[in-house]
């Protein structure tokens, strides 16, 4: 009795066995069947994918043919596996870039299964710039992914400027991550690049834009050389547009682009509206609607271009921070109140494009000292490390901009700081710039400010999307562009010159180059 029951079990598990082996082989046949007959676009992967599975089964090659009509060398297949299995496993994991300290940091993000076809098509274009955070954008991988081989026809047959080759997927805020923007064009860093001398340049001269003021106006100033106006910066990977004034008016039709921050950022105000001038056949057109003429002295001005409908503006403020006073002992002196915007804060809202900066005057005596000088609430700081004061006044900026600005209406940025080029001292003891007249060789490394760490480290904490507009490598070249003793009349003192502004037509031009880059390539995302 026992053997027969015993016999019995064994056969009923065998019958089971071979009942799911059987059901396992039809299965796979009929769903072969079924996606060769309608999903046509993946039968390399089904064959790849299913490989392994048929061997791990024990089929033959000829068995595999017959199931899934792959003619082929059955080795191929092996090799091709191999090889997707090793792509699939690359495209599931990869890095986010983003910027901080100067150096690229990767963060991980994962990729659903059925986004991975599209991304394995982007990186053989751009195997280490693809940018995507968790599946976002990844409707626009697959369409810039459709049509990077195009694009690279035409460039090949030069039907198409590089800096069309857009490629850049990128994350731009949200309620708890980083917001900063390094925007790279395909496999192209933008800051990473050379000067190049072109006789197409200047955009415009000192003598069609009533705009530059005494300080900044080197030519008029008596300056004689102006080969510094011809340089122009060349990424080292692709190119950046040329400055086009009536595409970008009509960036900005019937909008407010406003400047905040200190005369570094007066100085790329008056590039901007130099620039936009070659568009406008009537100067007439363009009326001054606040402020008064354009002087070195502190004010808050807007132009407004009418046929266009917008308004270029500028409002100074050199920490974006509150300037104020307070008693220190028996006096009362002035201090900087690290946690409280700046006063004129109210005149920024509402701006549909905004460009701050602030880095010039954290290096001036009063600031870098520290002593009795930094004010939080109603107490004054004895000291106060420059540094950390520069870091807290940034995060009130930011918390205001976070606060204030809605980010479906406006597009902030920030530009890094702009290099000084004193040899000798400095600006109030005697350094100087005068005697260069060509870029810096583009192999020496200056360094990296660390004020520009603090600013990226504090952009990465805001909730609004932030472009870092960072300036600082493409600028640190060009020692020949300062005013230096042609920020004034000749004849008048030496004695100071000028190593921290630019000349214009000059350096700042390529900043609202840049800028104008950033805009269209926004633009362009935004209509797909």
């Amino acid at each position: 009795m026992e053997r027969q029951r015993s016999f019995t079990l064994k056969s009923t598990r065998f019958l089971v066995f071979s009942f799911t082996i059987s059901s396992s082989i039809i299965f796979l046949t009929f769903f072969s069947f079924w996606v060769f007959k309608f999903n046509p676009s993946i039968r390399q992967e089904t064959h790849l994918g299913l490989n392994k599975s048929f061997r791990n089964l024990g089929l033959t090659p000829s068995t595999v043919q017959a199931l899934t009509g792959f003619t082929g060398n059955f080795s191929e297949i092996s090799i091709l596996n191999d090889t997707y299995l090793s792509v699939h496993r690359n495209t599931t994991r990869y890095a986010e870039i983003s910027v901080s300290d100067g150096l690229a940091q990767q963060n991980e993000s994962r990729v659903s299964e059925d986004q991975i076809p599209a991304v394995e098509v982007m990186l053989e274009a751009s195997p280490e710039k693809l940018q995507v955070s968790g599946g976002e954008a990844v409707e626009d991988v697959k369409r810039e992914a459709s049509s990077y081989e195009k694009l690279e026809l035409l460039n090949s047959d030069g039907n198409e400027e590089r800096h069309n080759r857009t490629t850049s997927i990128e994350r731009i805020g949200g309620p708890s991550t980083g917001s900063i923007v390094e925007r790279r064009t395909g496999d192209c860093d933008i800051t990473v690049g050379k000067w190049v001398y072109d006789e197409s340049y200047p955009l415009y001269t000192n003598g069609s834009c009533p705009f530059i003021d005494e300080g900044f106006n080197c030519q008029s100033n008596g300056r004689q050389d102006l080969d510094y106006t011809k340089w122009r910066w060349q990424p080292r990977d692709c190119d950046i547009p040329r400055f086009n004034a009536p595409k970008m008016l009509d960036l900005i039709r019937g909008k407010r682009m406003v400047f905040v921050g200190d005369s570094i950022n007066r100085n790329q105000w008056e590039s901007m509206l130099c620039m936009l001038m070659g568009a406008i056949k009537d100067p007439k057109r363009v009326y001054e609607t606040r402020g008064r003429r354009i002087t070195k002295e502190k004010g808050n001005y807007s132009f407004k271009f009418v046929d266009y409908r917008c308004t270029v503006e500028y409002y100074v403020t050199h920490f974006l921070v509150h300037e104020s006073k307070a008693r220190v002992g028996r006096k009362r002196a002035q201090t900087l109140r690290i946690d409280t915007i700046d006063r004129g804060s109210s005149r920024w809202k509402g701006a549909d494009i905004l460009i701050f900066n602030t880095a010039h005057w954290w290096s001036h005596h009063k600031t870098k000292a520290g002593i009795n000088y930094y004010q939080e609430g109603d107490q004054v700081y004895p000291r106060l490390d420059v540094k950390t004061a520069f870091r807290r006044a940034l995060m009130t900026w930011a918390s205001w901009v976070d606060k204030h600005i809605n980010p479906r209406k406006t597009q902030v940025f920030f530009r890094s700081s702009s290099p000084s080029h004193f040899s000798g001292g400095q600006w109030n003891s005697g350094g100087h710039c005068m005697e260069a007249s060509r870029p810096l060789n583009n192999t020496i490394s200056i360094g990296y400010p660390e004020k520009n760490i603090i600013a990226e480290e504090v952009l990465k904490l805001m909730k609004t999307p932030v472009t870092y507009l960072n300036v600082t490598r493409v600028s640190e070249f060009r020692i020949d562009g300062h005013p230096s003793l042609y920020g004034r009349k000749t004849g008048k003192s030496l004695s100071i010159q000028d190593c921290s502004h630019w000349c214009l037509p000059g350096v700042p031009d390529v900043w609202n180059e840049l800028l104008y880059f950033h805009l269209q390539t926004k633009q362009s995302k935004s209509l797909h």
